[in-house]
């Protein structure tokens, strides 16, 4: 299978007072396109950071990621900014939706900054949310919505500039077993039908069982 992210000698440390500590040491790894992955370990092992190392977030103390072959790690922000933009659709656990905004406003905000066709995003939008079940609620505020409901704003929020890799942190992770399992499904749907890949961080052993590969990260 055709690599889509070829991680090598990752490090990342953090400043802390009084000293550094060392959440990735030395990893490596291999990410072929088209592929749902997940990412399981300990609280602490660098989950999370990868997942934002990976989507130019963050970025590493040293070491390479090379996407497509090209060094991610290397690139100025304004071209991680493009990136994103043109590739990465990022799915937060605790949803980061403006409260002040519908959920069609929500879904669309991501493609409205780039100076494209207003009338086109929001019926891109729409289209996604009446896709997650959402059609009556596009003209509802975060509040007014579930915990399962805000999860799939997000998600179309993270597909409307269609990226064709997603990052999901713990996207499940706000959720009860019924939710969750919704918005796997979502996801599931996503990659497989618009041929997209699926990095995914989760706690969850019986979901991430359900991915193509499962990576269990090791706490430094």
């Amino acid at each position: 299978m055709e690599s889509l992210f070829q991680i090598k000698n990752l490090c990342k440390t953090f400043s802390l007072a009084g000293g550094t500590i060392e959440v990735i040491k030395n990893l490596s790894l291999d990410l072929p396109k088209g592929e749902w992955l997940a990412l399981t370990g300990p609280s602490g092992c660098g989950k999370t950071t990868l997942l934002h190392i990976l989507a130019g977030l963050d970025r590493p103390t040293s070491g390479d990621i090379l996407l497509d072959g090209q060094n991610i790690a290397k690139m100025s922000s304004s071209a991680l900014t493009k990136l994103r933009k043109k590739r990465i659709g990022f799915v937060f656990q605790s949803y980061h939706l403006f409260p002040e905004l519908s959920a069609l406003e929500n879904a669309a905000l991501p493609a409205l900054q780039w100076g494209v066709n207003r009338n086109q995003v929001y019926e891109n939008a729409k289209k996604w949310l009446e896709t997650f079940g959402l059609a009556k609620r596009l003209n509802h505020r975060p509040r007014e919505l579930s915990g399962g409901e805000q999860q799939r704003v997000a998600i179309a929020r993270s597909l409307i500039n269609n990226p064709d890799i997603i990052l999901a942190d713990e996207p499940t992770g706000n959720l009860d077993a019924k939710a969750a399992q919704g918005i796997i499904d979502i996801l599931q749907h996503v990659r497989s039908g618009e041929s997209k890949t699926l990095i995914m961080v989760t706690h969850d052993l019986n979901l991430a069982k359900q991915a193509n590969r499962v990576i269990e990260l090791k706490k430094q």
